[in-house]
């Protein structure tokens, strides 16, 4: 069994076993969760200067900004899961 990734755009990949949630950037308290995870050095911007769409929120406590829109992301972890049944 190897390793399963899940693409979050413009070439960049994460464990999609290690994903927690993924959320909407909008609310005040993802907006808060950012800057905390700033401040702790668990910030990985992923969007490539582009504006955040997602937020992905991993088991190592970790906060990944995507600029894919949530249900995409979703998508793509879906078809992962899919594909190990």
């Amino acid at each position: 069994m190897g390793l399963k990734v899940l693409n979050i755009g413009f070439g960049n990949i994460i464990s999609a076993g290690r994903v927690v949630a993924v959320i909407s950037p909008s609310s005040a308290p993802m907006k808060r969760l950012k800057e905390d995870a700033r401040a702790r050095g668990k910030l990985i911007d992923a969007t490539e200067g582009r504006m955040t769409r997602s937020v992905i929120i991993t088991d190592s406590d970790h906060i990944i900004l995507s600029a894919l829109q949530t249900e995409r992301v979703a998508e793509r972890l879906s078809e992962d899961k899919a594909a190990d049944a």
